[in-house]
């Protein structure tokens, strides 16, 4: 992209996507995308952060009037400067608290989507992180109210935000114009332990102090990771407006210096957008998060970010499918150019391409509730199964339908010259048959149907045979009778074989369908075992950070706040004991 593009526009108070945006998203099928989005009060320099990460000096508009510049959301996606194949996708929003909107409902909703979506949340400022800074923040307060982490009806509020930290982005705060000095007690701080500080909340009753911790406990609670940069202000007031055009060496090298520090960890330390089970998202997936949560909005319910993953998975699990039954059907049309002597050498190719195609599925599928899609997938496989033995049928029936008569022609062209009318020609007849049947067995690669298609053949001319038979008459009655039983016991033999090779085949079928379950039932166990880890790991991530939280609180003194936490924590501890459990008792099956 040489230039942003809308991508969520906010016209009359109505968020719409843009489609053009969309195509460009949809674009980007193979690199996982690390998305940053910034957000904050309008009029405090976002856009020209987020230039600054595009690698540009101009692209996002800098507002330089007191009016709002920047209107809904605008997405740049650049190759990202330090992670090979890599997308970095950068979202600058509108400014919070603009005076010309009138209600701040859009402005919770843009703050809202840039947390559903970012992998790096960065708040803007001005000045210090005092209470005004913080009252600025209220947005995050409202999540809660605003998101839904599980589907679940009757979730409580409690319940609901405990789960937030799995899924939020990283918290990045940045403050600009900072003119105090990093000091505390006579001593130097870092900028971090200055977010640190000005996070602690404030003892008193909790009536008092709730309006003053809210915000401060939210943004502990729902963000993994905090960290803060302070900038000073870039050059002289007059040349603010020309920002964008200002060489480095025209601004002060301190600010410089913080914004290459600040561009230097948000490449470094931003995350790949990932979803719960450690799903990797690129452009397409999202694309189709961006659809779900604003139709979620616009239609006034709570975007719920299990479903959003649900509905993505059901998306993508069905072209999923897709793309293993062509691999499938690639491999297996590579595999069995001609038909196979034998069924069971069909189905041991099967077998592998079958293998082959259910990977392709399990490795790129996720949230298969049930394995509906793999049920579907494991149906058609079945289904395409049984058209490739049809098909490896009719190619081994006309291949040996046209070797009979190639090999038995003469002898039909003799017949109706009336060269078998005369005495003796029946044995004369049934030796020629004979070695013509021979000559039959010896050609190669005649396929399933050879002995089949031989006896149909053999069957349809016992008239001739027995008008032969009946012609000859040098043979006395009771070698005619004898010839007569042959005849009959040879064809009772042959309908013998005829089933018995019917039931072999049924068999063979029966035994590879067993395989084959038993190879879903293995593939599907390692799929399961490897999503239930990746389960077990957040929840223990989640429950780390709980108890982190818990640890800080009572360190600062706050044993009343950090009761409110222990419900949340023996909730997590009951879930990962559940989750434990199950693995193992899957492992024990």
């Amino acid at each position: 992209m040489e230039a942003p593009i809308c991508l969520v526009e906010n016209s009359n108070r109505e968020l719409m996507v843009n489609q053009q945006a969309l195509q460009i998203l949809t674009s980007i099928t193979k690199p996982p995308v690390v998305v940053v989005a910034i957000v904050g009060p309008y009029h405090t320099g976002k856009s020209y952060l987020v230039n600054k990460l595009a690698g540009k000096k101009s692209g996002f508009s800098l507002g330089s009037t007191v009016q709002s510049h920047t209107k809904g959301i605008w997405m740049w996606c650049v190759p990202h400067p330090t992670k090979p194949n890599h997308t970095l996708v950068l979202l600058d929003t509108e400014g919070l608290g603009d005076v010309e909107k009138g209600d701040n409902k859009n402005d919770t909703w843009i703050f809202t989507l840039a947390v559903l979506l970012s992998s790096t949340l960065v708040y803007n400022s001005m000045g210090t992180i005092n209470q005004q800074a913080m009252d600025q923040l209220h947005y995050v307060t409202e999540l809660s109210e605003r998101i839904k982490s599980k589907s679940a009806p009757n979730i409580d509020e409690a319940e609901n935000s405990s789960d937030f930290v799995t899924f939020f982005p990283d918290f990045v705060w940045t403050v600009r114009d900072f003119t105090l000095e990093l000091e505390m007690n006579g001593k130097p701080i870092t900028s971090d332990e200055y977010l640190e500080i000005a996070l602690k909340p404030k003892k008193g009753k909790p009536e008092e102090v709730r309006m003053f911790n809210l915000p401060r406990q939210c943004i502990c609670q729902f963000f993994p990771k905090k960290k803060c940069f302070i900038f000073d202000r870039p050059t002289e007031r007059k040349k603010l407006s020309q920002l964008e055009k200002l060489h480095d060496s025209e601004l002060e090298p301190e600010f410089v210096e913080q914004v290459e520090s600040f561009c230097s960890y948000i490449f470094q330390h931003s995350n790949v957008k990932t979803l719960q089970g450690g799903i990797t998202v690129n452009g397409p997936r999202l694309e189709n998060l961006i659809l779900t949560y604003v139709e979620a909005i616009t239609s006034g319910e709570m975007p719920c970010m299990e479903n959003a993953v649900l509905a993505l998975a059901q998306m993508e699990n069905s072209a999923i499918v897709q793309r293993a039954l062509t691999h499938y059907e690639e491999i297996m049309i590579k595999r069995v150019q001609f038909h196979t002597e034998t069924l069971q050498e069909l189905l041991d190719i099967h077998a592998i391409c079958e293998s082959e195609a259910i990977e392709v599925f399990i490795k790129n599928s996720f949230k298969d509730v049930d394995q509906k899609f793999q049920k579907e997938l494991v149906k058609i496989l079945e289904a395409k199964r049984d058209a490739f033995c049809q098909q490896n049928q009719n190619e081994s029936t006309k291949q040996c339908r046209a070797l009979l008569q190639d090999i038995f022609s003469p002898l039909e062209e003799a017949v109706k010259n009336g060269d078998f009318s005369k005495p003796g020609d029946y044995g004369l007849f049934l030796q020629k048959t004979k070695e013509l049947k021979q000559k039959y067995y010896q050609q190669p690669r005649k396929g399933i149907q050879a002995e089949e298609i031989l006896q149909e053949y053999l069957k349809s001319k016992e008239g001739v045979a027995d008008a032969i038979l009946q012609a000859d008459h040098s043979l006395s009655a009771k070698e005619w009778d004898i010839e007569v039983e042959r005849v009959k016991t040879q064809a009772a033999e042959a309908a013998a074989r005829q089933l018995e090779e019917m039931q072999k085949k049924t068999l063979e079928i029966i035994e590879q369908n067993e395989r084959s379950h038993r190879e879903h039932i293995n593939q599907l166990t390692q799929k399961m075992e490897t999503e239930r880890k990746q389960l077990i790991e957040e929840q223990k991530n989640n429950l780390a950070l709980k108890l982190q939280q818990q640890e800080q609180l009572i360190t600062f003194g706050f044993q009343n706040e950090s009761e409110e936490l222990k419900n949340q924590i023996k909730a997590l501890e009951n879930r990962l004991s559940e989750s434990q459990k199950r693995r193992r008792g899957c492992v024990i099956c």
